[in-house]
């Protein structure tokens, strides 16, 4: 028999040690063994935490992914028991978990193993900084999603190919490094269109997500809420529908009656409907009840608001990149207790609290669900209604985590949310969060370029009073002045005043009554003018 020399992609395994082959079989049986030779065949790799390298140079950058947070000391005071963490982290995927079982104490444990990914993204636009940070992101998503980063490539290309979204060179590099890795996944820093999706899927043989799907992920996992759980599914199902695959039986022709025969009877001739229509149809039906079950749910909200501003509640919206500090931020200026997690999307579902100035006029708090670069539409759409909590809201807390490396960036995303729900024309107040672990430089130059901000931390503290008295001079106050005397009899009149929504100037208790200069909101002003003094 005469043998043909191997000079396809998998000849490199030929080439490696046997120290090298063992320990790529020690890496697919999830051994804690670090991969030798990463990134090979030209293009520098991203490393087992997140950093990015790019084709065409060695330059590697290692490290924590940067969208994640390096402080050591995640929780405060203010951030209550955190039993919601407690029970979410009761769940947490495990490493280091074989794919043999080497004991029976394992098998409860077989399905929640971590998922092995490298990372793939292009460098378009922008400098490799800025790809470097995508890519470090996309990393701190896969982290929270569970999954673990071991490697990942960055191309320098105008424009996507059509067929692969690499390249097919590039993409043959990418096949070699999730096989020297023993990588399970391969996720892509962009959205793919569905051939783009399949394309590379056949040259890896591996499954190949994009950053919507990888997004869309984390949402179905933090979901708790019965209208977030209908919003992330609505999501999954609009992302779904276009990327449905038939094989096999599922294209075949579903008849009704006595099927492939003249004796079937009506309505059961001509070609019938394949299992992938009769897929696509269910996830219509079901996407149209979700939509009529959200809608059902949005009277609730809208309630609520609207009850807020009949009493003339000034409402304020903390909002921001994701893992920003919005909830501990809440934590600290109301004790709210809200789940605080080092990770991105920790918290989806939308918190209100009371809060007063330091004057005694009532406003309320609503933390609401980050934003990142290139949210997925599906999701602004599914979370529509969460969203006008900013739209509707009197001031933005915008917060901006200032220790990231492209603070700057996040701004920007998140103002382009703002503008797809309308919210641009509220006034708003840049919050420079993260203070304590960032660089002074950039805290400055961020100083300069947001002329309305404050400087805190919601950590250690600092600028909490600063940010207090911004809320309290950036909020609505009562706009109608009035002296009053009001009677003796009437105490009820006098404890509504001192009540949130007026502002008392001056108090004198005289013969006839107590007299006092108020600033009130104009509903409250007429229940009071009987009682307008004209001496």
């Amino acid at each position: 028999m005469t043998s043909h020399p191997n000079t396809g992609p998998d000849s490199a395994a030929q080439d490696m040690s046997p120290e090298e082959i063992q320990a790529v079989i020690d890496r697919i049986l999830s051994k804690d063994t670090p991969a030798p030779g990463a990134g090979r065949g030209g293009g520098s790799g991203a490393g087992a935490n997140g950093g990015a390298g790019v084709t065409g140079g060695p330059t590697s950058v290692l490290g924590k992914a940067q969208a994640i947070s390096r402080l050591d000391e995640v929780y405060t005071n203010f951030d209550g028991d955190q039993q919601d963490l407690e029970e979410r982290h009761a769940l947490r995927r495990k490493a280091g978990l074989s794919t043999e079982l080497e004991d029976v104490t394992e098998v409860e444990y077989r399905q929640l193993r971590l998922e092995r990914v490298v990372l793939a993204g292009l460098w378009t636009e922008g400098t490799l900084a800025d790809a470097e940070n995508s890519l470090r992101e996309l990393a701190a998503l896969a982290e929270t999603a569970g999954s673990e980063v071991l490697d990942g490539l960055v191309q320098r290309r105008a424009k996507p190919d059509p067929g692969t979204f690499l390249g097919s060179g590039k993409a043959q590099e990418l096949k070699a490094i999730v096989m020297s890795t023993g990588a399970d996944t391969v996720v892509v820093d962009a959205e793919l269109a569905p051939s783009q999706r399949r394309g590379l899927e056949d040259i890896v043989k591996v499954k190949v997500i994009d950053r919507t799907a990888l997004i869309l992920d984390i949402f179905a996992q933090h979901a708790k809420s019965r209208e977030g759980k209908a919003q992330v599914e609505l999501a999954q199902l609009e992302y779904l529908l276009p990327r449905l695959r038939g094989w096999g039986e599922s294209m075949s022709r579903q008849a009704g009656g006595q099927v492939g025969g003249a004796g079937a009877g009506m309505g059961s001739r001509g070609p019938g409907e394949t299992k992938i229509e009769l897929d696509r149809r269910r996830i219509r039906t079901r996407m149209a009840k979700l939509r009529r079950e959200i809608a059902a749910m949005k009277p609730a909200r809208e309630t609520k608001r609207a009850n807020r501003r009949r009493n003339a509640v000034p409402s304020v919206a903390i909002a921001g990149y994701t893992n920003a500090g919005k909830s501990s931020l809440l934590n600290r200026l109301t004790d709210a207790g809200v789940l605080v997690e080092n990770a991105l999307f920790a918290t989806l579902d939308p918190t209100v609290r009371k809060a007063e100035t330091a004057d005694g006029l009532g406003y309320t708090l609503a933390d609401t669900v980050g934003f990142v670069r290139s949210l997925p539409t599906q999701l602004v759409e599914a979370f529509r209604s969460t969203l006008e909590e900013v739209a509707d809201s009197d001031l933005i807390l915008h917060v901006v985590d200032v220790s990231h490396p492209d603070p700057e960036g996040q701004i920007a995303a998140v103002r382009t949310v703002f503008s797809e729900v309308d919210a641009r024309k509220v006034p708003e107040i840049i919050v420079l969060n993260k203070a304590d672990a960032a660089d002074p430089f950039v805290v400055e130059r961020l100083k300069q370029r947001e002329p309305r901000h404050v400087v805190v931390s919601a950590r250690t503290g600092e600028g909490i009073p600063e940010l207090l008295k911004a809320i309290s001079d950036g909020i609505p106050r009562p706009s109608v002045k009035l002296e009053l005397l009001i009677p003796y009899n009437r105490g009820d009149l006098l404890s509504k005043l001192h009540e949130t929504d007026a502002e008392i100037l001056s108090l004198d208790h005289e013969e006839t009554g107590t007299r006092a200069v108020v600033m009130v909101r104009e509903g409250l002003a007429a229940e009071l003018d009987p009682f307008v003094s004209n001496d």
